[in-house]
């Protein structure tokens, strides 16, 4: 059960409401996580604005979802993991893929740089070396991409630490656990 109580949707009002029908229409439903982000309308229209800004990004929506889940990992988010597990497979990451993407790896080498590097981000809290930096540009990323990974695990920070403090219902389906 959830520590802070999400919103009843048919009782949000004004800019809530036209947010969480704007989030209805894309996704289909409103997950549990934008409900409770709701309970804050400020901290909802910044998630909102965020997501969409970077929804405009160079960055595909696999490689999005690599981010999501290497950060998901590294901070212990079981809703973010659920959620970009079943997003990811959606947008064309498989099992092995969804698995490598959480330890920050990919079968593909620009990928994995980006996972990898992603997952050093969220480790490090952004105080990554001039190594780390020079193996992400050695895959190709040029600084506007690699300001995108960066922007991209910030987002996913904010909705990991949302959930691990909300203790939010997950409403996806359960991501499996990594092999030992």
């Amino acid at each position: 059960m959830s520590r802070i109580t999400p919103i009843d949707v048919a009782a949000a009002t004004g800019e809530t409401r036209a947010l969480l029908d704007g989030v209805k229409a894309k996704l289909g439903v409103v997950p549990n996580l934008v409900r409770v982000l709701a309970t804050a309308p400020a901290a909802l229209a910044a998630y909102v604005g965020f997501s969409g800004a970077l929804a405009k990004g160079a960055l595909d929506g696999r490689t999005k979802e690599r981010i999501a889940l290497a950060t998901a990992e590294v901070n212990g988010c079981d809703y973010c993991l659920a959620a970009h597990s079943f997003i990811g497979a959606k947008v064309g990451l498989d099992a092995k893929e969804i698995a490598a993407a959480r330890t920050g790896a990919s079968a593909d080498p620009r990928a994995a740089a980006i996972a990898r590097f992603a997952r050093t981000v969220a480790e490090t809290r952004g105080q990554v070396t001039d190594a780390d930096l020079a193996a992400v540009r050695a895959a190709g990323l040029t600084d506007g991409e690699i300001v995108e990974v960066v922007s991209h695990v910030a987002l996913n920070v904010l909705t990991n630490f949302v959930n691990n403090v909300a203790r939010t219902e997950v409403d996806f389906p359960a991501a499996r656990p990594l092999a030992a």
